[in-house]
């Protein structure tokens, strides 16, 4: 499973599945040499694409096929499956009197003003829910067992529906899931070839909303990404590839495909977590442990704020409207990219996002029918972008048509030049990323002027100079390949599981045995993981951690757990501090541990960097000068063009200046002061904003 650590003759692959395009990576593992491709994608089957992206990625470098000794893929088959309605069709059977969970939800209204918002569709029809008498009691009744014959009539339904998939959730399986266990077994044996989901085996935490979502939520997803993993498996065999496939997860870890087909609900925020892990390790290595992410794709940007090389986890989040509970990444997406229409309302205001142009028509100036404007018609009118062609001269562009667009929709009703309306538009859409930003930092308790800002994705380098100015931030980093950081993201990612165990104690002394073998039934779970998902004595990494409250509180704090004698008052001390450092006080009530977690962590060796040493002159770059427009230079001004690939190691930029490569372009700001580092990054220094 780590065999990049023996680099002879061997490669590393990562191939990113997007919705238009997929993007992959191939590290030689000797010397660094990286080679990318990019190629449609099917999103009908998505290992097609990559059959054929492999197939051409391995010719373009010269290498075999049994070369390659690591494969790390990240996939969206499990997020697209939710999205478009095509998960299996689902069972569920539950505790008598807990049928309608589902459709009862949580009493939160997801709108203040608007009682009408309607609910979304269940995973499971109500036709599909069965209920049977068992219980397990928390004051020390008699547990009520299930009986075969309760489930007679739900075997019958499941059989008739053709159901693909049954999800199991008992209302207190999480303290003892022997009842899960026994009907699961009985539903393997009466319909074989169902896929079987148990709740304790996907999140033994209370809170039976929560956990009954995430299930079923599993359940629906398994067989879809199973028959995926099969064909993906497939095409790698037929391509004569010298490993298996392994799965990022939603946590940035990856896993095997036998967990990740088990457990997809795992990989439904895998998407940005690719591009954060990606960050991580290449800031890193440049010296900035503590960044915030800004990941521009066409449609959205992704924010996460990194501290120490640590991203920040959500324990929950909610796709298509239904929760999901399991450790993540916690990146902020908000409808601010390059393909935001601009508007002018009803009320005479600007108006950037979230309706997106998408990749058809996409932008105006892409002339495939377009004719509202976007975030790229503006930076093309004010010549940031090229003006006649795009993807390092692949793509033509129509620049009279990004004019005429903003001329027709915002320029001409808001009674404004049409560069002073472009320069709005970008002004409105930057508005809109600080508050993404400020959101996942000032709103946390975290100063972003304490991170840097590492940009990314193809439109990341375009904007974040000015937002970065406008927050305080004093430093930029840019990384190689912006447009391919995901499929570079899956090469460093360590292989991760999470196990976590409900235990509701009073943090008092006499509750430390009781917490202590909470964690040691977690520790049995992860030995036995280990056996059967990493190599025999691969090290791995165990951190303890422990969800915490004051008692009578519904919300919870993690914190790590410490290796103290006095174990309740540290974990005191800890949790008051981190409660300190969130809502600004702390108070000295008695407190309650409600969760014990163990992260998991088995690492992976990563590939080496190709490193150029030097002090360039940025000249040998530079291929010429058009006119850009900076509002805070007063209008257009004389900008030199470079080309990103040509600058050499060491070399140094003041802005205005703009630099070209094949999936992006970096804008320099006047002032802006640019440096090329020795493994490619382009650090930029900006002075902030005046207050």
């Amino acid at each position: 499973m780590n065999a990049i650590s023996n680099p002879a003759g061997r490669y590393a692959l990562g191939v990113d599945v997007g919705g238009t395009f997929t993007d992959l990576v191939l590290i030689r593992l000797a010397d660094g040499v990286m080679t990318t491709h990019k190629v449609p994608s099917t999103p009908a089957d998505p290992s097609q694409a990559m059959g054929i992206g492999i197939a051409e990625l391995l010719a373009l470098a010269g290498a075999p096929a049994g070369a390659v000794s690591w494969f790390g893929h990240g996939t969206t088959v499990a997020t697209n499956a939710m999205i478009q309605g095509r998960s299996a069709r689902t069972g569920l059977v539950t505790t008598d009197g807990f049928r309608d969970t589902l459709d009862i939800r949580r009493q939160r209204q997801p709108h203040n003003y608007n009682i009408r918002i309607p609910k979304p569709v269940p995973p499971v029809p109500r036709a599909l829910r069965f209920e049977i008498p068992e219980r397990q009691f928390l004051m020390a009744r008699d547990p009520i067992a299930p009986r075969r014959e309760d489930l007679a009539p739900a075997i019958a339904a499941f059989r008739a529906s053709a159901v693909e998939a049954i999800a199991v959730c008992f209302l207190h399986s999480y303290l003892d899931p022997t009842h899960e266990q026994t009907v699961s077994a009985w539903l393997r044996e009466a319909l074989p070839g169902v896929f079987i989901c148990p709740s304790h085996e996907i999140l033994a935490e209370f809170r039976e909303y929560e956990r009954l979502s995430t299930t079923v939520l599993n359940a629906g997803l398994g067989p879809v990404m199973s028959r995926y993993l099969a064909r993906l498996q497939q095409r790698t065999e037929d391509l004569g590839l010298g490993c298996a496939p392994h799965i990022l997860q939603s946590n940035g870890g990856v896993a095997s495909p036998r967990e990740a087909g088990e457990k997809p609900v795992r990989t439904l925020a895998s998407g940005p977590a690719a591009g954060v892990t990606g960050a991580i390790h290449g800031c890193l290595a440049a010296g900035f442990p503590d960044i915030i992410t800004f990941d521009v794709g066409g449609t959205s940007l992704d924010v996460c704020l990194v501290q120490g090389g640590h991203p920040a986890l959500a324990r929950e989040k909610e796709f298509n409207g239904w929760p999901v509970r399991f450790p993540m990444m916690d990146v902020h997406s908000v409808g601010a990219g390059g393909g935001s229409i601009a508007s002018v309302d009803a009320g005479g205001f600007l108006q950037v996002g979230p309706e997106s142009a998408g990749a058809h028509p996409g932008p105006a100036c892409y002339d495939r029918g377009g004719t509202r404007p976007t975030v790229t018609d503006a930076n093309v009118v004010l010549g940031r972008l090229h003006p006649e062609r795009l993807l390092g001269g692949r793509m033509p562009i129509r620049a009279e048509l990004a004019r005429q667009a903003i001329q027709t929709h915002v320029a001409g009703p808001l009674g404004m030049g049409v560069e002073e309306a472009a320069s709005a538009m970008l002004t409105i859409l930057n508005e809109n990323m600080l508050r993404a930003v400020r959101l996942i930092s000032v709103e946390q308790g975290h100063d972003p002027r304490r991170f840097a800002l590492a940009s990314f994705g193809g439109g990341g380098p375009l904007l974040s100079q000015a937002l970065a100015r406008e927050l305080g931030m004093a430093t930029v980093i840019v990384p190689p390949g912006p447009g391919l950081l995901c499929a570079l993201g899956l090469l460093v990612a360590d292989i991760r599981t999470d196990f976590s165990r409900t235990c509701l104690l009073p943090l008092e002394a006499r509750s430390m045995p009781a917490l202590q073998a909470a964690f040691a039934g977690l520790e049995e779970e992860a030995t036995h993981w280990l056996a059967s998902e990493a190599e025999a004595g691969a090290p791995a990494r165990r951190q303890r951690a422990l969800d915490m409250r004051y008692q009578g509180q519904s919300h919870e704090l993690t914190v790590a757990v410490p290796d103290a004698a006095d174990l309740p008052a540290a974990l005191a001390a800890a949790f008051r501090a981190e409660h300190e450092r969130v809502y600004g006080y702390a108070a000295e009530a008695p407190l309650q541990a409600v969760t014990a977690r163990l992260a998991l962590t088995v690492a992976v060796a990563r590939p080496p960097a190709a490193v150029a040493e030097g002090e360039g002159d940025a000249r040998a770059a530079l291929r010429g000068q058009r006119r850009v427009w900076f509002a805070e230079a007063g209008g257009w001004t004389d900008c030199p063009i470079y080309d990103r690939a040509a600058l050499p190691p060491g070399a140094t930029l003041t802005g205005p200046a703009i630099l070209e490569q094949m999936d992006t372009t970096t804008v320099l700001h006047p002032g802006q002061v640019l440096r090329r580092d020795d493994a490619g990054n382009l650090l930029i220094t900006l002075e902030p904003s005046s207050p």
